[in-house]
């Protein structure tokens, strides 16, 4: 899927107050009011990975991710040191986490779901919002992770991405949690 493309299903966002009403903007005019061009454009981008499927498709998150986020983008974490700097490092961190997921969804039968809540700010060109991510194996066992996101934007692109306040509920998955029979079912029929 190309950046246009991208451009053009992010712009469906939920509107107003209500959880169901939903109305199109078009991206065309998301940067002529300053004020709240970052705040259209947080609510576009967290509707589009809400709305991505990750079993289906681990690149329309790499389509979200370059259409929204700028080349110098500069993302950090309370659990680690070092301040991951530039698009290209970035990606390939998300590459990291997005293809063994796809994989644990597609093949494995992993349930996943996120869920995203915007938070008030204090600071102009500047968005807070939390995520929940469960994920429940076909075991019935469910792992929760939970975060706050801040993003800096500049124009109509995040410059800057600040996890915290990260925690967990419920211990991590493992293959037990997992149905990879498929695999399985090959590994015994190759060696026949």
């Amino acid at each position: 899927m190309c950046e246009h493309e991208i451009e053009r299903k992010v712009a469906l966002i939920t509107s107003g107050n209500s959880d169901t009403e939903q109305s199109f903007v078009h991206t065309d005019h998301l940067d002529r009011d300053p004020e709240t061009s970052h705040q259209t454009r947080e609510r576009a981008l967290n509707a589009a990975i809400v709305q991505a499927n990750i079993s289906e498709s681990f690149e329309e998150h790499l389509g979200i991710f370059d259409a929204f986020y700028a080349d110098d983008i500069e993302v950090s974490s309370e659990t680690q040191e070092e301040v991951i700097r530039g698009k290209a490092r970035v990606r390939a961190l998300l590459c990291d986490f997005l293809i063994p997921l796809h994989i644990m969804a597609e093949i494995g039968g992993l349930q996943v779901s996120i869920r995203q809540i915007a938070l008030p700010g204090d600071a102009a060109g500047e968005t807070h919002s939390e995520w929940t991510l469960d994920l429940v194996g076909v075991s019935g066992r469910t792992c929760t992770l939970s975060w706050r996101a801040l993003r800096k934007w500049n124009g109509s692109r995040v410059v800057s991405e600040h996890h915290y306040e990260h925690q967990q509920s419920g211990g991590p998955l493992t293959m037990a949690d997992l149905s990879f029979d498929v695999l399985e079912q090959y590994d015994s029929a190759s060696e026949e």
